[in-house]
């Protein structure tokens, strides 16, 4: 456990230093009891990304909430924070869905650059490591290096892949896959798609497509539908899953780059904006710096001692 909480504070560490280090010089610069103290710490969270509206929903669960027998104050305004901060994330289900159906189809959608097919390739090492049978699809066939780097990242981990050449029908790549899956056992199947503008109506058409062409050949296909954010572009990526949970039916985000950014309050604003749980984290580059989310490693990963 010492050593998965240890990669959490290591990836929030930027986050860490804006957010924490701010917060302890609040409440060793001002009267804890001062209301100047919370209005400066709603501050901080906004400024780490948080969104307004969480920002004071969660000052003020903590000003309504009791200390301690003897706690010192300032100890108890961050030890509410970490927990109120907890509390909203669990507000609904985090953990990554378990295996039901075999094979298990996850659909991984999101725009170019957010760290895709990198994320493909770390949940596919994953689940072999687990020793499950993985199957990967390159449905994304407008975009050759797309495929080239699907196979490099199944190459590491000896995991198939299927693909069709360059400008193939995505749907048609998916069906195959789905089809291969079914008639050699395989665990779990992760499609990739392709990096989509989220302005893009006709791609968003392409997405539909793609999960009605799964469904007639698998009628609960697919079982997981993971939108892949980047958490250095803050807001935008709000507005990014906004629009891809009108077109694909997102269960769950994977979250990259977080280790790259101070604004890793934008969790909380996922949270907030979409009800659409943060499954997966990426905190580093290494193939084993993918993450399932954990509400109380956040917290403490993102306040600090």
């Amino acid at each position: 456990m010492l050593k998965f909480l240890d990669k959490w504070k290591k990836g929030l560490g930027k986050t860490r230093q804006g957010l924490a280090e701010k917060i302890s010089r609040i409440l060793k610069g001002e009267d804890p009891a001062s209301g100047a103290v919370f209005e400066e710490l709603e501050t901080a969270l906004i400024e780490a990304d948080a969104g307004v509206d969480v920002a004071q929903k969660l000052i003020e669960a903590v000003k309504s909430a009791p200390l301690k027998p003897d706690e010192d104050l300032a100890a108890g305004i961050r030890r509410l924070l970490k927990e109120k901060v907890r509390a909203f994330i669990e507000d609904g289900n985090s953990e990554p869905r378990k295996f039901g159906e075999k094979p298990w189809v996850i659909l991984v959608v999101g725009v170019n650059g957010t760290g895709k097919t990198t994320t493909i390739g770390k949940l596919g090492h994953r689940f072999k490591q687990e020793g499950r049978k993985v199957l990967l699809a390159g449905a994304d066939t407008f975009r050759a290096a797309a495929t080239e780097q699907l196979e490099v990242w199944a190459s590491r981990s000896g995991i198939p892949v299927i693909t069709q050449k360059y400008g193939a029908d995505p749907a048609s790549v998916a069906y195959d896959a789905l089809d291969h899956a079914i008639r050699h056992g395989t665990d779990v199947l992760i499609v990739d798609t392709a990096g989509r503008l989220h302005t893009k109506a006709n791609l968003m058409e392409e997405l539909k497509k793609i999960r009605r062409v799964l469904a007639k050949r698998m009628a609960s296909a697919p079982h997981e539908t993971l939108l892949v954010l980047d958490a250095t572009t803050g807001q935008n990526g709000l507005r990014q899953a906004q629009m891809f949970t009108k077109a694909a039916a997102v269960t769950g985000i994977v979250l990259t780059k977080l280790d790259g950014t101070a604004r890793g309050g934008i969790v909380l604003g996922i949270k907030r904006e979409t009800g659409i749980p943060v499954r997966w984290v990426g905190l580093g580059e290494g193939i084993d710096d993918l993450l399932p989310f954990d509400a109380e490693a956040f917290a403490e990963g993102l306040l600090g001692e």
